[in-house]
């Protein structure tokens, strides 16, 4: 693999959703968030966050994660992809976590504190992956969010353009990728960039995913042999 260098970028981050809010909206997006039955239900459950249910929704429906798969996931910090991730796998399945930002352990995951812009961090993906290819590449990555979209949805797109760069060295033919997008400038040449790497490419929104949220999921299949 080698790393494209993106310092002028927004540096990445994981699958939390942590938009910087002004203090007169805190107290209704507050109300809201604990309010929010997935926030509970994460709670309740010992999931790290909400996320976990918009995996949870897709792999339902898609099928994408099965026993004795090789798994990379992108973006993974707190974890809570990596939770279910790592309960579907069983016993002869392997999942690399990786993200900028340090993460809980999470028993039989090879966690990787690594920043995507720099060349150790290939590297260590490479050094991780040891000789194989992934099955299946995840991406909740998303920078620091600023509540505009004008600005958001760009960062985004940058990071998941990373994401299918790292699918080119890391997965194998034939196999799927999952990555958040936000929907905005650059979406279509994304699609584009998708499609010329994979043989089929949708976009999902889960119910877990805010109606208001410009997020989606973009779901790549059938990687292209190159």
């Amino acid at each position: 693999m080698a790393a494209r260098d993106r310092r002028g970028g927004a540096a990445p981050g994981t699958g939390r959703e942590r938009p910087v809010r002004r203090s007169g909206s805190s107290a209704r997006w507050l109300a809201e968030h604990f309010a929010d039955p997935y926030v509970r239900r994460a709670q309740a459950e010992g999931a790290r966050s909400r996320a976990r249910f918009k995996l949870e929704e897709i792999d339902r429906r898609e099928r994408l994660v099965r026993s004795g798969l090789l798994v990379l996931e992108l973006g993974a910090a707190p974890g809570a992809w990596s939770q279910y991730v790592r309960e579907r796998l069983g016993r002869t399945g392997r999942l690399i976590a990786v993200d900028l930002l340090p993460m809980d352990p999470i028993p039989g995951v090879q966690i990787l504190q690594a920043d995507l812009r720099e060349q150790a961090a290939w590297q260590a993906i490479e050094t991780a992956l040891a000789g194989e290819r992934a099955d299946l590449l995840l991406s909740d990555m998303a920078p620091n969010l600023s509540g505009m979209d004008v600005i958001d949805a760009p960062r985004t797109l940058n990071l998941a353009e990373m994401a299918l760069e790292v699918a080119d060295g890391a997965l194998k033919p034939g196999a799927a990728a999952l990555i958040k997008v936000l929907q905005g400038a650059g979406f279509d040449e994304l699609l584009r960039l998708a499609r010329q790497r994979f043989e089929r490419v949708r976009c999902l929104k889960p119910a877990a995913s805010r109606a208001r949220s410009p997020e989606t999921y973009l779901l790549a299949s059938g990687r292209r042999m190159v």
